[in-house]
Formats: C-alpha cells, sequence, structure tokens
C-alpha cells in the first residue's frame, strides 16, 4: 500500500478541482449549461479515484490497478459527455461538442493530478485555453484561407 500524506492529497484533488474548474468557467463565460461546478466535480471525482487506487493497490502493482481504474474513468466519463450533447430537431444538428470534449478533458486533467504529473497539467492547461479563447477564429481563418464554403452555424456559436 503506497501511503501518502495529507499536504499531496490536497495538493492533488485540490488543483484537480481548480483545473477542471477553470475549464468549466470558459463554458460558463459562453453560456452552456455545463460549467464551473460540474467540471470542477469532474476533475475532483476522477482526481479521487485515481488516488484511492494508488492508496490502496499493493506496491508492485500500483501501475496495474492505476490502469485498470483510469480504463473505468475514460469509459464511464464518455456518458456524462454524450449527455452533454444535444440533437436538434428541426435540421440534424449536433450541439455541445466542445462541452462534451471540455468533460473530458476535465476528466483526463483529474486523471493526471491524481498521479501528480505536474507538468503535464500545465502544459494541457495552457494548450486548452488557447483551443478555448481563440480556436473559433483560426478555425474560420483557415476555413476561409483554404476557399472553404461558409458554414451553416457560423451565426450560432456552436462552442
Amino acid at each position: 500500500m503506497t501511503e501518502l500524506d495529507w499536504p499531496e492529497i490536497l495538493l492533488r484533488l485540490g488543483v484537480a478541482t481548480l483545473a477542471g474548474s477553470a475549464i468549466g468557467l470558459n463554458r460558463d463565460l459562453h453560456g452552456k449549461p455545463i460549467g464551473l461546478k460540474t467540471l470542477g466535480i469532474v476533475g475532483l471525482s476522477t482526481a479521487t479515484v485515481v488516488l484511492l487506487a494508488l492508496q490502496l493497490a499493493e506496491p508492485s502493482k500500483v501501475a496495474d490497478a492505476t490502469s485498470r481504474v483510469i480504463q473505468g474513468i475514460l469509459t464511464g466519463i464518455g456518458f456524462l459527455g454524450a449527455g452533454v450533447i444535444v440533437h436538434e430537431s428541426e435540421r440534424f444538428r449536433v450541439r455541445g461538442l466542445t462541452s462534451a470534449a471540455c468533460t473530458f478533458l476535465a476528466a483526463c486533467l483529474g486523471i493526471v493530478c491524481g498521479a501528480g504529473q505536474w507538468k503535464i497539467v500545465a502544459v494541457a492547461l495552457a494548450l486548452a485555453f488557447v483551443l478555448l479563447t481563440v480556436g473559433r477564429r483560426i478555425e474560420r481563418h483557415v476555413h476561409r484561407m483554404l476557399g472553404g464554403k461558409d458554414e451553416p452555424h457560423e451565426d450560432h456559436r456552436q462552442t
């Protein structure tokens, strides 16, 4: 059994909650139904389960136990992400994909925080915020540059 001390547990769970909440804040600012609280809880819950696996596994089986827990989390989070996606009935249109992807990201950040891999957390968060803040503009620019047709959802923010 691996024993983590209280400050390390607090750090891992705290950063996971803050990372998920930061992604959720972006969703809140864009008026999306999934936001700070939900994605903060996703980050916290996934980090909690990873920490539990690390704490309970025998030292020789930590990697195996953690791997199985991560597989279970990622399978389960797919259902939560699918619940974020809404199909509109007027025309076939799918909405909520970015929010669903953010749910998956919050779960992954929680896993990485639970494992204590801070460099990965920092880089993933930085890249996520670049995509979430300027990704739409870059997408439109590249689309026009390559001669794509106007997108019918351009007037509707589909993030």
